[in-house]
């Protein structure tokens, strides 16, 4: 698997409002390129480029501003940043979006160094098997895990039901009434919860639930299912289905998985160009960039 797909995978999902478009995203940058990944639980739109294009869409749209290819991602990154983790330092720039066929451009504007800065995401729909390993797959790994700790709660829960007992039989007895329980029945419970709790437990919505709630598990799945991508391709078996998968999701849970780190430099490279045709024009550093340590969206 690619720097970039593996990467993108590995990546939490954010909620966008942009106007009046609710959208799930995701993306990860490197100095070798982008990939982008956006849903509005309709469609799935997708991009990925590397260092050529990102040099020609900047060329087209920023005539002004020439600078490697790489020093550009990293602005993006920047730019990025604090949408995707909705920080509580807003991106400066402008974020807007909109459907064309069967597509959806996001556009973003802002400024550097004093002058304006413009780029276009092309995203066109994703293909089923990119559908699947985003989303089908880890949330199908995602409901298998939640399924494995919920037996753990309930075994726990019988445990703690046997030891009370013992106290109980032992002679000892509760000093406040109120704390009183009920032997667990799990039946009951999960039937209980069929009826009272399911309806408002599976909203989905606009997707924000699933973003604010449960990326953290959704990062620990998808980080497994590259562990099973690279055993496989360790030991020289092309084949990484999505079942061997599943197959290990409910015998292991992460917790705390690591976040990729990207390696875009810093924008100090960035030049004007002369905007005369007089002659020729020494072109000036932009002296008010501010280097910054390189790394990748969400590390």
């Amino acid at each position: 698997m690619e720097e970039l797909e593996q990467g993108l995978l590995m990546q939490p999902w954010a909620w966008l409002q942009l106007a009046e478009n609710s959208l799930l995203a995701k993306a990860f940058i490197t100095k070798q390129g982008y990939a982008l990944l956006v849903s509005d639980l309709q469609q799935v739109w997708h991009e990925q480029v590397d260092t050529n294009v990102v040099s020609q869409r900047a060329k087209e749209l920023n005539k002004r501003l020439t600078a490697p290819p790489a020093a550009f991602l990293c602005h993006l990154d920047n730019l990025l940043r604090p949408l995707l983790m909705d920080t509580a330092h807003p991106s400066e720039a402008t974020f807007s979006c909109e459907c064309e066929a069967e597509a959806l451009i996001l556009r973003v504007r802002s400024e550097l160094s004093g002058l304006p800065f413009y780029w276009n995401f092309h995203c066109t729909l994703a293909s089923p098997s990119l559908v699947s390993q985003h989303l089908i797959c880890p949330l199908m790994g995602m409901s298998l895990a939640l399924q494995c700790q919920v037996r753990e709660l309930a075994t726990l829960l019988r445990m703690k039901d046997l030891e009370i007992q013992d106290y109980q039989e032992s002679g000892a007895t509760l000093s406040r009434d109120r704390l009183k329980t009920e032997p667990f029945e799990e039946n009951s419970f999960l039937e209980q919860f069929m009826v009272e709790k399911l309806p408002e437990a599976c909203n989905i919505g606009d997707g924000r639930p699933f973003v604010l709630n449960l990326q953290s598990l959704y990062v620990a799945v998808t980080k497994q299912e590259v562990q099973v991508g690279q055993k496989h391709q360790d030991i020289g078996d092309p084949q990484t289905s999505s079942s061997t998968f599943l197959q290990g999701i409910d015998s292991q849970f992460l917790n705390q998985p690591e976040q990729p780190v990207s390696s875009a430099p810093a924008l100090s490279a960035l030049q004007k160009e002369p905007t005369g045709t007089s002659g020729p024009v020494q072109r000036p550093q932009l002296s008010k960039l501010k280097r910054k340590k390189p790394r990748g969206l969400f590390s």
